[in-house]
């Protein structure tokens, strides 16, 4: 039998709500500008079903031999600030659905 990859959700709170966020894609880079992707992290209402992936731009390159990204060096302001532009873009939480895309800035704005 093989086994699968856990993915660790991590709980926040905003607005007094409970939510589970996790790291949904790494950044990726390329020497083709159009091909560079930020990181993407997927949020859920901890009662609810319907995601929002959330995507960052890409910003900086990192140096060579740079560890890769960890869900858990994101902070948790970045994270709380991003659900709530989510929000203010449209994203109902609680409601039924597929995932929402929503793309933010780097402050999660």
């Amino acid at each position: 039998m093989a086994r699968t990859k856990q993915i660790p959700e991590f709980e926040i709170e905003v607005g007094g709500e409970p939510y589970l966020w996790r790291l949904q894609r790494t950044p990726h880079w390329s020497s083709d500008p159009a091909e560079r992707r930020g990181m993407a992290i997927a949020v859920r209402h901890q009662e609810g079903q319907r995601e929002a992936v959330l995507e960052f731009p890409p910003g900086p390159q990192p140096r060579f031999g740079a560890r890769q990204l960890q869900a858990s060096q994101i902070a948790p302001e970045l994270v709380a600030k991003a659900i709530a532009s989510a929000m203010a873009a449209g994203w109902e939480p609680l409601s039924r659905g597929k995932p929402v895309a929503i793309v933010v800035d780097e402050t999660g704005g």
